[in-house]
C-alpha cells in the first residue's frame, strides 16, 4: 500500500483526491477506513468511511481482521485486510489514509508499503484548517491539536528501512505535484 499520513487539517484527504483525479481510476484505490466516530456533513457510508459501532469493530479488531487500527480522538479508526485485498485482487495500488497509530501497526504488521507523510507548514495554520472546517468543537480542537505535534515529530523521523518521504503542503498543487514526481520514482508504470 501507499501509506498518506499526517495529523488531522493537514491536507491527507485533499491530496488524495487530487491524485485519483490525475491519474485513472485503474491505478490507484482507495482504501475506505472503518470508524466509530459519527459522519460528518456529506460523507457518505462506504465511500469515506464505513461507520461502526464500538462492539462491531471491537469484535473484528479481536478476530485479526485488521491491518491497522488505532484509538484517535475518542474514536475507533481501522482498516480491514479485507478492503487491501479486494484492491490488490484487481491490481491497484492500495492509498491509506491513516495517523501515525495506524502507521506504526501497519509497519508492525510487516505489511509492504511506502509512507508520505504530509506535515503542515506551521502550527497557527494547521489550527486555521482546522477552525475553518467548521466541524469540530472547541475541546477537539485543542485534541487534534495537542495530537498534532506529536505525530509532527514522529513523521519526521526517517526510517532505513522503509520507503518514505515528507512533504510540507504550503500549497496543494505543488504538494502533489512534489509527490507525484516520487509515485512516478516508485511506482514507474505510473
Amino acid at each position: 500500500p501507499l501509506v498518506v499520513c499526517g495529523p488531522s487539517g493537514v491536507g491527507k484527504g485533499t491530496v488524495i483526491d487530487c491524485l485519483r483525479k490525475r491519474y485513472p481510476s485503474k491505478v490507484f484505490g482507495f482504501s475506505v477506513s472503518h470508524t466509530t466516530r459519527q459522519p460528518r456533513p456529506g460523507e457518505i457510508h462506504g465511500q469515506h468511511y464505513y461507520f461502526t459501532t464500538i462492539e462491531d469493530i471491537q469484535r473484528d479488531i479481536d478476530q485479526g481482521m485488521f491491518v491497522e487500527h488505532a484509538l484517535v480522538h475518542g474514536n475507533y479508526y481501522g482498516t480491514s485486510k479485507e478492503a487491501i485485498q479486494v484492491l490488490q485482487d484487481e491490481n491497484k495500488i492500495t492509498i491509506l489514509d491513516i495517523d501515525m497509530q495506524g502507521v506504526i501497526s501497519v509497519k508492525e504488521s510487516n505489511v509492504p508499503a511506502k509512507y508520505i507523510f504530509i506535515a503542515p507548514p506551521s502550527m497557527i495554520e494547521l489550527e486555521n484548517r482546522l477552525r475553518g472546517r467548521g466541524t469540530e468543537t472547541e475541546d477537539a480542537i485543542q485534541k487534534r491539536i495537542g495530537n498534532a505535534a506529536k505525530e509532527i515529530e514522529y513523521g519526521q523521523q526517517q526510517d532505513e528501512e522503509v520507503d518514505n518521504r515528507i512533504f510540507v503542503n504550503n500549497d496543494v498543487e505543488n504538494t502533489v505535484n512534489e509527490i507525484i514526481e516520487v509515485l512516478n520514482e516508485w511506482y514507474p508504470q505510473l
